[in-house]
């Protein structure tokens, strides 16, 4: 059974309604992202991070997957498929995807600021005050810039075993995701899906400027002829 590796990015998710990680301008749903997605900024105001996240947990809640998170996890019927996402959401999850790979950490987690390794489910509100059982403050699981991508190698590894990749809705420039790409064979066909994409078809590589929906479609259908 072939296996097919996916790395997904913010567009994966923006016809679900989830706006993309950062606007031009650098902000983030109307917050500058060093206030909200930097260990400095929740040490500065550490309410107004809880309280951030909060609003981007509800938000999760009003949203379903699209499309193209049901015909990736579809493709399970008849590949491998290892899905390592940037996506804090859990809409490929929803869909049915079963092997999910988070690199930037899970909206519906949360981890102790004194264990790291302490990391729980959590869907409802957190605020100053909720603690682990070691009498920490909890705090969001995400990976904030300046921290660790804690399970990047395992993503490395997956990639090595990639017989076909497939890239949707990520401009590939942040790193450490952005390495991944080439950790997976030379020559493993390749699938580019991006409205505007920063790069053009080149041997194995070949770029679909579409939406997530329609462009996984034109993939499915190129891997099966």
């Amino acid at each position: 059974m072939k296996h097919i590796v996916v790395l997904t990015g913010a567009g994966m998710s923006a016809e679900s309604g989830i706006k993309t990680f950062r606007d031009a301008n650098g902000l983030w749903e109307g917050h500058d992202v060093m206030e909200v997605a930097t260990p400095e900024g929740f040490a500065a105001n550490p309410a107004l991070v809880l309280d951030f996240y909060n609003q981007r947990r509800r938000q999760l809640f009003e949203v379903k997957p699209n499309q193209a998170h049901y015909d990736l996890a579809a493709l399970e019927a008849n590949y491998k498929v290892s899905v390592i996402t940037q996506n804090v959401d859990d809409l490929h999850e929803r869909a049915g995807s079963t092997k999910v790979i988070h690199l930037h950490g899970e909206l519906l987690k949360v981890r102790s600021t004194g264990n790291p390794s302490n990391i729980k489910n959590w869907e409802t509100d957190l605020v100053l005050g909720d603690l682990c059982e070691e009498g920490y403050q909890l705090r969001p699981h995400i990976v904030w810039f300046g921290e660790d991508v804690p399970m990047i190698e395992k993503a490395m590894q997956i990639c090595e075993t990639a017989d076909i990749l497939i890239i949707i809705g990520t401009s590939m420039q942040v790193y450490p995701a952005a390495g991944l790409m080439h950790y997976v064979p030379q020559d493993t066909p390749t699938y580019f899906i991006d409205p505007k994409p920063n790069i053009a078809s080149q041997h194995n590589l070949t770029v679909i400027s579409d939406t997530a929906t329609a462009g996984i479609k034109k993939v499915v259908k190129a891997i099966k002829t």
